[in-house]
């Protein structure tokens, strides 16, 4: 049985894309975080300007009236959310980097929360991009799930390693 230690390049890449996706959710987060004092139907209107299209068409028109519906505590809301996916990502990457036993369930647990919700929407509508993810979600659960073993260190006990136990001292 190879230990802990060795290299693994499959866990490489997952923790590469487990980083990149809590960047790219702090990113989104920040940003989001920025409009919490925009007038958002402005700001839409002005995009669309920019693109040279026509913000009093009806399917933009639409567009901005919901735009008019969101409120500040909902953008804070929705920031907040996107903040604590983006921190369990980054947790991910930097357990799984470091070869902790907890890394490795923190990110088997996000992942499979996920497979059924995808498979969900999947049934409901499907998309390509989100059969992607859920071929993506499910390969790196699998993964993680069959190499638990070999990938991450384990604690020990002061009896030895997992599984061995401690010799019982003599009654006196």
């Amino acid at each position: 049985m190879a230990s802990a230690g060795k290299r693994a390049p499959t866990l490489y890449s997952v923790i590469a894309f487990k980083g990149l996706k809590g960047i790219f959710f702090l990113l989104v987060a920040f940003s989001v975080y920025t409009l919490i004092d925009n007038n958002l139907p402005e700001d839409f209107r002005r995009v669309l300007h920019s693109f040279r299209m026509d913000p009093e068409s009806k399917f933009w028109s639409h567009i901005a009236e919901n735009l008019e519906k969101i409120t500040p505590k909902n953008i804070l809301w929705v920031a907040s959310g996107t903040l604590l996916y983006a921190c369990i990502s980054l947790a991910e990457a930097i357990g799984l980097s470091l070869r902790q036993a907890w890394g490795g369930w923190l990110a088997i647990g996000e992942g499979a929360f996920f497979i059924p919700i995808e498979i969900f929407e999947l049934a409901k509508h499907f998309r390509k991009d989100l059969a992607a993810v859920l071929v993506i979600n499910t390969v790196i659960v699998v993964y993680l799930w069959v190499n638990r073993d070999r990938l991450f260190l384990h604690h020990t006990t002061a009896a030895g390693p997992k599984g061995s136990k401690k010799p019982k001292k003599p009654k006196d």
